[in-house]
C-alpha cells in the first residue's frame, strides 16, 4: 500500500496543477518519494490552494522546476517498485485523480494503478463507531468533521504542521493507517506519541 499526498493549485485536476507530491510505501517505510513542479501551462493557481500548500506564485510557476509531466512519470516509475501499488490517505480519490491527469497530459496513456483506495477517514470513523464512540459531525455543513488533523489527535498524534507538505502528508497518512488497521506504531518520527487505545 503506498499512502500518497499531492499538494496542488486548486481542487479540480482537469483545471489545476499538480505543485508536490509525497509519497511512502507502507511495506518498506523507509522508501520515500518527494518531488515538486511547476505548474503546467495554463493551469488556474488559487490562493486558496497557495495559503494551505505554502507555495508562493513565484514558486508555483519556477520555470527552474521540472514540469509536472517530468514528475508523475518519476513518481509512476517510483511507485511501480512497490509489492502493493493500493493509495491510501486522506481522500485518496483527491491524490489519484490528479495523479492520472497529470499522466494523461504528460502522454502516459497506460495507467497502471487501481481504480480503489484506502481512505483514512473511512477507517477512522469506523475505528471509532467500533470503540462507542461518536464521530464528530460539523453542525453546520451536517457532515463528517474528521479531517486529517481530528485523525491524527484521535490517533494520539499532534496536527499536521503548516503549510502542509506533501511528504510530512504522506507520512502523518501512513501512521495513522498503521495505528487503526493494525494497532502498530510506523515510523520513528512518531515513535514517542502512544497510541491511545492500547495505553
Amino acid at each position: 500500500m503506498l499512502a500518497v499526498d499531492v499538494e496542488s493549485s486548486g481542487t479540480e485536476a482537469h483545471k489545476h496543477s499538480i505543485l508536490s507530491v509525497g509519497a511512502l510505501d507502507m511495506e518498506n517505510p523507509d522508501r520515500t518519494f518527494y518531488e515538486e513542479c511547476r505548474a503546467w501551462e495554463g493551469a488556474k493557481i488559487e490562493d486558496e490552494a497557495l495559503a494551505v500548500n505554502g507555495f508562493s506564485r513565484e514558486q508555483a510557476t519556477d520555470q527552474k522546476k521540472q514540469s509536472e509531466g517530468d514528475l508523475v512519470h518519476k513518481f509512476i516509475a517510483w511507485a511501480l517498485q512497490a509489492k502493493d501499488t493500493t493509495f491510501s490517505g486522506q481522500n485518496p480519490s483527491f491524490d489519484r485523480d490528479f495523479l492520472r491527469a497529470a499522466a494523461e497530459r504528460a502522454g502516459h496513456t497506460a495507467w497502471p494503478f487501481a481504480h480503489r483506495t484506502i481512505d483514512s477517514h473511512s477507517l477512522a470513523w469506523m475505528h471509532m463507531i467500533k470503540r462507542g464512540q461518536n464521530p464528530p459531525v460539523d453542525p453546520e455543513k451536517k457532515h463528517s468533521a474528521l479531517n486529517l488533523d481530528a485523525i491524527l489527535i484521535y490517533c494520539g498524534i499532534p496536527e499536521e504542521p503548516e503549510p502542509h507538505n506533501a511528504l510530512t502528508g504522506a507520512k502523518s497518512h501512513a501512521e495513522v493507517i498503521s495505528r487503526l488497521l493494525w494497532d502498530k506504531k510506523l515510523l520513528p518520527g512518531f515513535e514517542q506519541y502512544q497510541i491511545p487505545w492500547l495505553s
